[in-house]
C-alpha cells in the first residue's frame, strides 16, 4: 500500500500547486501566441447575474486568462508533437488551381471569358507532408518548409456584392475617376496538398465570375497569373495567413499595367530582411512545428525617389468599431522590426487603423485612392514611382464622405484590392457603401501618439480585427458564411 499512498501524494502536490498558481498568480492579459487581448473580468449588474451571463463571463474570464497561459498551450503543443507519429512523405502538388472545363459551372465559364488575358501555367511539385491542424487549417511539409494554409470554402456564385461595390463607385464618379477591381487569391490556391483539396475549393472560378460581373468602365486587374507563375518564389508567408511583400510586388506590377503607370522593379529598391519570423498562423493552428520553422520577412524600400507620409489615426471601442478620429501626423511609412517579432508584416504603415497619405516625388498628376484589407498593406510602397499621390483606406475604418474626400484630393484613380476571404463577405459591400453615404468625421479625439514617441512594447502592433485574421468571413463550401480566417477568439 505503501506506493499507492505515495502516488496519490504526488498526484495530490501538483493539484496543489496548480491550483495555487491558477487562483493566486497575476492573470495573463495579452497573448503573443494568438496576438490578442485576453478577456476581462467582467462588470457586474444584478440583471446579469439573474440571467446567467455575468457568472458565464467570469468562467470565460477565468479560462482565457489563466497564469502563464501561452506557457500552458505550447507545452501542450510540444507533448503532442512529441508523441504525433510521422506517416511518411507523400507526393503533394502545388497547383494553379485552374479549373479543368469540365469542372465549370455555367457561371464559371462566363466568367473564364470576361478577361482571356488571365493564362494558364505549368504546376509545380514538392515532397512535402500534409495534416489538418486546430480550426481546419491546412499544415503541410516537414521541418523547415512547414506551412500552414486556410481551406476556402467558396463557390463561383460568391462576391457578388464586392463586384457591385466596383460598379457602384465607378457610376458614382463617372469618367473623372477610374475604379480598379484586383481580387488577390490567397495561399491555398497555390500550395494546397492534393490529398487536402477535399477541403478546399479553388478560389479561380470565384475571381472569374466575380470579374464577369464588373461594368465595362471598371478595369479588373489579373493577379492570379503572374501570382501562379512566380509561386516557385516567396510569394506566401509560411507562417502566417498574409501574402509576402514579394507576392505584393507581382500585383502592384500587375495594377501598374493595367492602369498604364510607370513601375520600376525590384532593382530600385533596397532588400531588407526580418530574421526568425513566425506570424499568425501558429497562433491559430496550434502547431508546434510552425513555430519550429521560422521564416525570413523580405520587405523592398524604394530608392531614389523622396516621400512624405501623413496619417490619420481612428479609435475603435471593443468591438473595433471607429468611436473618434485623431489629428493628421507624419511618420515613417516603412516601420522597422526586430528579428523575430511577430508583427513584421506591421512594416507597411504599422497599422489598419488608419488614413494613410503618402505624397511622392514623382511628377505625376495622377492621385491613386487603395481601398483594401491587410493585404493590401503591401501594395502601395511598390507604386511610389507611379503616383504622385497614394491615399489608403481600410474597408474597416473610415469616417469621412468618400464622394467629398475624393473631391478634395482630387483622386483620379481608385483601386479596390482584397483578399477574396474578405471580397466574400457580404459586409464588404456594406462598409463601402456607407463611405459614399456617411456625414462626416466623429468628433476629434485626443492628441495621438506618434511613431518617434511610441512607448517600446513587445506586443505586435494591431492590424485590427487582424487580431484575429480580420474578422471577415470564411465561405463554406456551400458558400454560406461561416469565420474566414481561423478564430482564434477569427480573417481578413
Amino acid at each position: 500500500m505503501r506506493y499507492p499512498r505515495f502516488y496519490l501524494l504526488i498526484v495530490g502536490l501538483v493539484f496543489a500547486a496548480f491550483a495555487v498558481v491558477f487562483d493566486t498568480f497575476p492573470r495573463s492579459t495579452f497573448s503573443p501566441l494568438e496576438k490578442r487581448d485576453l478577456a476581462t473580468f467582467p462588470s457586474f449588474t444584478m440583471d446579469r447575474l439573474l440571467s446567467g451571463a455575468f457568472t458565464k463571463d467570469v468562467s470565460t474570464w477565468f479560462s482565457d486568462s489563466e497564469p502563464y497561459r501561452d506557457h500552458f498551450m505550447q507545452m501542450s503543443m510540444e507533448t503532442k508533437h512529441a508523441l504525433s507519429f510521422n506517416r511518411g512523405e507523400e507526393n503533394v502538388t502545388f497547383h494553379a488551381a485552374t479549373p479543368d472545363a469540365s469542372e465549370l459551372t455555367s457561371n464559371d465559364a462566363v466568367a473564364q471569358s470576361h478577361d482571356p488575358e488571365m493564362q494558364q501555367y505549368e504546376n509545380h511539385t514538392a515532397d512535402e507532408n500534409a495534416k489538418i491542424s486546430n480550426a481546419g487549417i491546412i499544415v503541410t511539409g516537414s521541418g523547415k518548409n512547414v506551412r500552414a494554409l486556410m481551406a476556402f470554402g467558396g463557390s463561383s456564385k460568391g462576391c457578388v456584392g464586392y463586384a457591385q461595390a466596383c460598379n457602384l463607385y465607378q457610376q458614382t464618379f463617372g469618367k473623372a475617376v477610374q475604379v480598379y477591381c484586383l481580387l488577390i487569391p490567397t495561399a491555398v490556391e497555390y500550395y494546397c496538398p492534393e490529398q487536402a483539396k477535399r477541403i478546399s475549393r479553388p478560389q479561380y472560378p470565384t475571381i472569374r465570375s466575380t470579374y464577369a460581373l464588373l461594368d465595362p468602365a471598371v478595369k479588373s486587374v489579373d493577379a492570379y497569373t503572374p501570382l501562379g507563375q512566380h509561386a516557385q518564389e516567396d510569394i506566401y508567408l509560411r507562417t502566417d495567413h498574409h501574402w509576402a511583400p514579394l507576392g505584393g510586388y507581382y500585383a502592384a506590377e500587375a495594377f501598374a499595367k493595367t492602369a498604364g503607370v510607370p513601375f520600376k522593379d525590384l532593382s530600385h529598391y533596397e532588400r531588407k530582411v526580418v530574421r526568425n519570423y513566425v506570424g499568425s498562423m501558429y497562433g491559430y493552428a496550434k502547431d508546434v512545428a510552425i513555430k519550429n520553422a521560422p521564416e525570413d520577412f523580405v520587405y523592398y524600400v524604394p530608392k531614389g525617389i523622396t516621400y512624405t507620409t501623413t496619417y490619420t489615426d481612428y479609435q475603435v471601442d471593443k468591438n473595433y468599431r471607429v468611436t473618434a478620429e485623431g489629428k493628421p501626423h507624419s511618420g515613417a511609412f516603412f516601420q522597422h522590426y526586430r528579428d523575430g517579432h511577430p508583427g513584421a508584416y506591421c512594416t507597411f504603415m504599422g497599422s489598419d487603423q488608419r488614413l494613410t497619405v503618402v505624397r511622392t516625388s514623382t511628377p505625376s498628376k495622377r492621385r491613386l485612392l487603395i481601398l483594401k484589407d491587410s493585404f493590401g498593406n503591401a501594395i502601395p510602397g511598390y507604386l511610389f514611382f507611379s503616383f504622385g499621390e497614394i491615399h489608403v483606406v481600410d474597408s474597416r475604418y473610415f469616417l469621412k464622405n468618400m464622394k467629398d474626400y475624393v473631391a478634395q484630393n482630387k483622386i483620379t484613380d481608385i483601386l479596390f484590392a482584397n483578399n477574396i476571404f474578405k471580397a466574400y463577405s457580404p459586409n464588404i459591400y456594406k462598409s463601402y457603401l456607407r463611405f459614399l453615404s456617411q456625414h462626416g468625421v466623429a468628433p476629434t479625439a485626443a492628441p495621438v501618439t506618434t511613431e518617434k514617441s511610441a512607448p517600446k512594447t513587445d506586443k505586435p502592433a494591431s492590424t485590427s480585427p487582424e487580431k484575429s485574421l480580420e474578422k471577415a468571413t470564411q465561405p463554406t463550401a456551400e458558400g454560406a458564411s461561416a469565420h474566414s480566417e481561423p478564430a482564434a477568439a477569427a480573417t481578413e
